[in-house]
């Protein structure tokens, strides 16, 4: 039965919603307004030295054991015979936060169950720390025994804090950045946190520099610079370790820059491969008879194919997302988000392999499998979202699975081990650029979604206004994560619920400069409002329980054995609600509104959970950048203009535990 639950009397919103905005150009919509943030950059500090407000940056735009789910700590590892020991111990001890997703699967269940619905009522906030950054805070600590490591949002200090002394700062770390890198950033300034292994803190920089610290004292081990933000390319996701690698992906879609995962060597920081998203084969390493879509070889130059011309080398497909491995079958798991330019009609075929799911070798970087969900993307609907690795049951087998929220609206099931395409469902009910996807595996277009014209840009040319769209470029779900509950079996998702109007233009394309080619607005999707928290089957498409909220649920999901889950949202709410029934439990205000992802740990035999608040992202982009144009920020400026009334800037990290010492 599906239950609609309404937010506190205190969270209740006020009649009126966000307008829809005008169109806009995105092409010269980052209009970016500086002040030099003036750290001390490049250096690590020791002792208690907090970092200070420097005023605004501005910018244009554990074991979690699982079930039946993967392992944080595998005892065994196909073919790959290196291992992180640090890493591995670390995280096969559930008081721990060792992977930014808590696990390789990126479940974010805990098995962590102080807090219960019995008791989630009575918790309270525990303590803060003030990040001194007044921009979006999209990521969430790590917790490694008796420290906790934290990075801020551009210029991406991070902290290393003593849990055993009242939060004391160990070390702090500043890197050297030029300013020029924050109007290359196109959604804010964000990061999404940094990894751990080998003794070190991983940090991927704005300007694209990966960066290893020594976890003890906050000095740098090495530094590699992957491509440059002159480009385009820039840094915002969480990197990912496994075994003596990390891996890490670049931003730069809405700038042209060619899409990327890049795989580093631990001990020094060496790159060791990339693959690109598209181009020749021996560039997005692929074999043309051993790389499999559903369950066909792809063949040889399986992505020039989709392209007209050398338009593959400005095409975007870029990698900023989350990243997820299955340690059985020795694959890494990561999607690429939109085609360049957002103006369909210049970039003919699918291009491939924009928007894709791909499963790699972590070793040799070739791929084992991929899926393209949005073939010749018409609405910028980047296929970046975590994938959840699960055993589900499904026609009565119990499959190794992996669940994707779509940007595009659409929750995906495969097998991770084939590439399989087992289930496709619509999350929101709202979605209506297209009627489904073939699920006939003897169709010609098996596994493409079905169009619909009036709701596809460029299908009638371009300089046309295509209206009512649903869902906004921004996606039923962007890279806020949702969290796999096995006590339940259901998927916890924080959406947005947000429609938009579309108009594809020609453009040029500049090194450095935007490259998008579209004019669109923003607004709240059926119903008035623009955020819905749901928990979802995706394998029968039923929506369990949905809150509803004002603004986007923009705050990652966490679930506990406790029985309860977590999320923010853009108002600030931190909640805390029964996995089963979704009811609201506990709900505080923190002083930003809540773009980070709740995560908990255990310290000295106490449970916390803790969130970063600091509006921001794309969603936040008018309060974190202080723009006022409605037609700024990707649309979002006028679509979220509202969100002035109930939340302001902040940097803050708020931790909650029941009451007692």
């Amino acid at each position: 039965m599906k239950v609609r639950v309404q937010a506190t009397m205190a969270e209740v919103p006020d009649a009126s919603m966000a307008e829809p905005v005008k169109r806009f150009r995105l092409h010269d919509q980052l209009d970016i307004y500086r002040q030099n943030p003036n750290p001390k950059p490049g250096h690590s500090s020791k002792g208690g030295i907090s970092m200070k407000s420097r005023g605004k940056w501005f910018a244009g735009a554990a074991l979690g054991a699982f079930g039946c789910l993967l392992l944080a700590a595998p005892a065994a590892r196909a073919q790959n015979s290196t291992s992180s020991p640090a890493l591995e111990q670390a995280a096969a001890n559930p008081d721990n936060w060792a992977i930014p997703a808590l696990n390789y699967g990126s479940t974010r269940y805990s098995t962590l169950n102080q807090i219960t619905t019995d008791n989630a009522s009575q918790i309270e906030p525990a303590w803060t720390f003030s990040t001194g950054v007044l921009r979006g805070h999209e990521g969430q600590p790590l917790v490694i025994g008796n420290v906790m490591y934290l990075v801020t949002p551009f210029p991406n200090t991070v902290f290393a804090l003593d849990l055993s002394n009242d939060g004391r700062i160990m070390w702090q770390y500043t890197p050297t950045q030029n300013p020029d890198v924050i109007p290359v950033m196109c959604c804010d300034t964000v990061n999404r946190g940094v990894a751990y292994g080998d003794g070190k803190i991983v940090l991927h920089q704005a300007d694209n520099t990966v960066v290893a610290l020594d976890a003890q004292t906050g000095k740098v081990d090495w530094s590699t610079p992957l491509a440059s933000y002159k480009d385009g390319a820039t840094g915002t996701g969480a990197p990912l370790v496994i075994g003596n690698k990390v891996f890490v992906g670049v931003s730069g879609g809405e700038f042209g820059v060619q899409g990327f995962l890049a795989a580093l060597d631990m001990s020094d920081g060496h790159i060791l491969w990339k693959a690109y998203s598209e181009g020749p084969d021996s560039q997005i390493l692929f074999d043309p008879q051993t790389t499999m879509s559903l369950g066909k070889p792809v063949g040889a130059d399986s992505s020039l194919k989709t392209w007209k011309g050398d338009e593959w080398k400005i095409g975007g497909g870029d990698t900023w997302g989350w990243l997820s491995y299955d340690p059985k079958l020795n694959l890494l798991y990561y999607g690429s988000g939109n085609p360049s330019t957002w103006n369909p009609n210049q970039r003919p075929g699918d291009n491939k392999w924009s928007m894709t799911i791909f499963a790699r070798d972590p070793d040799t970087g070739m791929a084992k499998w991929v899926y393209q969900m949005t073939p010749h993307d018409q609405w910028d609907y980047d296929g970046v979202n975590e994938m959840i690795l699960a055993d589900l049951t499904i026609n009565g087998q119990q499959v190794p699975a992996l669940v994707h929220f779509d940007r595009n609206g659409l929750a995906y099931v495969l097998n991770r081990a084939t590439g399989a395409l087992l289930a496709v469902n619509k999350y929101d009910p709202a979605v209506n650029w297209t009627t489904g996807v073939d699920m006939n595996p003897s169709s010609p277009n098996y596994g493409r979604p079905t169009v619909v014209a009036q709701y596809a840009p460029g299908s009638h040319g371009v300089n046309v206004n295509y209206t009512g769209i649903c869902p906004a470029a921004l996606g039923s779900k962007d890279e806020q994560p949702a969290s796999y509950d096995p006590q339940t079996g259901l998927f916890y998702v924080p959406t947005n619920h947000v429609c938009m109007d579309y108009e594809p233009y020609p453009v040029a394309y500049t090194a450095g400069q935007p490259y998008v080619g579209a004019t669109l607005s923003m607004y709240p999707g059926p119903g008035g409002y623009m955020g819905r928290f749901i928990a979802f089957d995706p394998v029968t498409g039923k929506t369990a329980w949905q809150i509803d909220d004002q603004f986007s649920d923009w705050g990652g999901a966490l679930t506990t054995a406790g029985g309860v889950v977590f999320y923010g949202t853009l108002k600030g709410y931190f909640r805390a609600v029964d996995a089963k029934t979704g009811k609201i439990l506990y709900s505080f205000k923190t002083p930003s509104g809540i773009i980070g992802n709740v995560m908990t740990y255990m310290h000295d035999g106490k449970q916390y959970v803790a969130v970063l608040s600091g509006v921001g992202g794309w969603a936040g982009i008018g309060l974190a950048a202080g723009l006022t144009d409605p037609h700024a920020g990707l649309g979002a400026v006028g679509g979220y203009a509202a969100l002035k009334d109930y939340t302001t800037l902040g940097g803050q990290l708020t931790v909650f535990a029941l009451p007692g010492s």
